[in-house]
């Protein structure tokens, strides 16, 4: 029986190692972090309410249609406004949140009434509204959350590409 390895390059290794680094700064540079996160997320918000405004002309769905508006218009401010959309994202965050809890909400009575799962969609609705309220009561608290697993998730990236590279090399070595 033969295994076929992944070819792991050295680039691996250079961009786990620079990943890291990079989740560890945003740590210690929460204002950044906030800042990169809030072009991300605008330039995300876009791209996905552009794609529920598609999906609402092709499932004549009124909800998908007020969701890509929402979507749209939150991705058009985060990008126009990359400062101030930094200090309020907790804030901006959690009204988002709370405004799509409750079209998932409302939606899932939908689904309900037309003999469709709707569970997960209400349970997702409930906990968006709760963690929308959450961010509201304690921003700062919010803010740290964002970035902390903003840098948390760049972090364990690198260090899973760090150990691709090593575990492919250790494989190569020993076979």
């Amino acid at each position: 029986m033969t295994t076929t390895l992944r070819n792991v390059s050295l680039w691996h290794l250079i961009a786990g190692i620079i990943m890291s680094v990079l989740g560890i700064y945003l740590w210690f540079n929460p204002m950044l972090s906030l800042m990169a996160l809030a072009v991300y997320l605008g330039i995300a918000f876009i791209i996905v309410g552009l794609g529920y405004i598609s999906a609402s002309f092709s499932f004549s769905s009124g909800w998908y249609l007020v969701v890509g508006i929402m979507d749209l218009f939150v991705g058009i401010l985060f990008v126009a406004n990359i400062g101030i959309t930094a200090l309020t994202l907790p804030i901006i965050f959690a009204i988002w949140s709370m405004a799509v809890g409750g079209v998932q909400i409302f939606s899932s009575f939908q689904l309900k009434k037309n003999g469709l799962p709707w569970s997960w969609s209400l349970t997702a609705g409930l906990l968006g509204l709760i963690f929308g309220f959450w961010i509201l009561a304690y921003p700062t608290i919010g803010a740290i959350a964002i970035t902390g697993l903003m840098g948390a998730y760049i972090l364990l990236y690198g260090i899973i590409e760090i150990l691709e590279y090593s575990t492919n090399k250790r494989s190569l070595i020993l076979n």
